[in-house]
């Protein structure tokens, strides 16, 4: 092989590394080793995400000895949904999306109904992981779906962070932003946490459905204004975040109920802990730049290959082989004719336009979930050859953040199909000597 396609394959096994550490079956089979589970008459369980299926999952395998006390729904991705024991996987959205749906409003009303019904002594088992925000959403009154789904997608179209959507999403539900805690009943909650939010923020995993919530009425009113939303913003919504500013409908928890437990058991990392490892097993000099990685993503492209020109072309930091590693989440502000993509493919296709055909670097972005935008892949992986296979103009795919029918077209697009985890993003870049 090249010394190009040894790159290309090593990028790849690291980054399959990466998401091979936060798989959601050892992650809860050790959490649960810990849990007083006692003796509860029932065990509830509850929970939305892409990792739900494999966490539901994992629960029934742990727990085999408990499962005629096993009871519960976890919302999930349809192409995530099979048959369990015990646990009912609720189709909560479509493949490839990231909006909520009136099936999602039916499962997370079904495990209000179940929290609000748990015994004295019952036990509740939360399982939450990425995406779960849009796969749990259970409208305040007066706030419709479709006010919800509007309001959702102008914040996504504006490139507002994830911290800022669900800020506004907490105050318009009645599950989300400690909620579901405040329903239960039952004698102890446990919330097993896969984090896809940097840093890790239990009010923001998810929305925050079992953690107290550090933001208020008027911090969502406030991002509407930053984005200059409110001329578009449904009425419904407005009037509701309004009003809660005005102190006519309850705040959020802002302290967490003594039986709730929320625990993080996987998240960025972690995973970047294991690309680290398998990278240097490989050979290379690692430059880790951590899990904190934000911003726009063309920006933060940019300066990822500065560091891989100056690698290159002086040797600084650290000279070749090199593995550059990065993790976070970044935003992509979408422009008026945008077209197919996601902000991991728009990463690659904007560090290559600035690294043109520096030879022997390979650059791969993925979310570990499988998915990037509404597309089937999961991000891109290139080389300068990429450039020289483009049918497309590059600078004007970037433009137009259309960077999917581009790689689609040189065969570059990272197809990986549900990982059955979520940590938000990990970046390779390798640069070869």
């Amino acid at each position: 092989m090249s010394m190009v396609e040894v790159l290309r394959h090593h990028a790849r096994a690291i980054w399959d590394a990466a998401v091979e550490a936060v798989r959601p079956a050892p992650l809860v089979r050790d959490a649960l080793v810990d849990l007083d589970l006692g003796a509860a008459p029932r065990l509830l369980v509850l929970g939305a995400g892409k990792a739900g299926a494999a966490m539901a999952e994992a629960v029934e395998s742990a727990l085999v000895d408990r499962l005629d006390r096993i009871e519960g729904i976890v919302n999930v991705p349809a192409d995530a949904v099979k048959p369990l024991k015990k646990i009912r996987l609720n189709a909560a959205r479509p493949a490839a999306t990231n909006f909520p749906t009136a099936e999602g409003v039916a499962g997370a009303e079904e495990m209000l109904k179940l929290a609000r019904g748990a015994g004295p002594n019952d036990v509740a088992l939360c399982l939450l992981s990425g995406g779960g925000s849009a796969l749990l959403p259970a409208p305040a009154d007066g706030v419709t779906l479709a006010d919800k789904l509007a309001i959702t997608k102008l914040l996504h179209q504006c490139g507002a962070t994830i911290n800022e959507m669900n800020a506004v999403r907490k105050h318009l539900s009645a599950i989300k932003g400690g909620r579901l805690a405040q329903a239960f009943a039952g004698k102890a909650l446990y919330s097993l946490i896969i984090s896809d939010v940097i840093g890790d923020p239990l009010d923001v995993i998810a929305s925050g459905p079992t953690a107290a919530d550090s933001s208020t009425f008027a911090a969502a009113l406030a991002i509407l204004d930053r984005f200059q939303l409110r001329q578009r913003t449904p009425p419904a919504v407005l009037a509701h975040l309004v009003k809660g500013v005005a102190g006519k409908i309850d705040e959020t928890p802002k302290s967490l109920p003594a039986n709730a437990h929320n625990l993080v058991i996987g998240n960025n990392v972690k995973a970047l802990a294991a690309a680290q490892a398998h990278a240097e097993s490989l050979g290379y000099r690692v430059l880790s730049l951590g899990s904190y990685i934000e911003g726009e993503t063309r920006h933060v492209a940019t300066a990822h290959a500065g560091v891989v020109r100056s690698i290159v072309e002086q040797g600084v930091p650290i000279a070749p082989p090199v593995c550059v590693l990065s993790g976070g989440e970044t935003t992509v502000t979408l422009s008026s004719n945008a077209g197919k993509g996601g902000r991991n493919q728009e990463f690659v296709l904007a560090a290559l336009l600035k690294l043109g055909m520096t030879p022997n670097v390979v650059i791969l972005s993925g979310g570990t979930d499988g998915e990037d935008g509404p597309t089937d892949a999961a991000g891109a992986i290139a080389d300068a050859a990429t450039l020289g296979r483009a049918r497309l103009d590059a600078e004007d795919c970037l433009r137009r953040n259309d960077a999917y029918p581009f790689f689609q077209a040189t065969g570059d697009l990272l197809i990986t199909g549900l990982t059955q985890t979520n940590v938000m993003d990990v970046r390779v870049m390798l640069i070869g000597r």
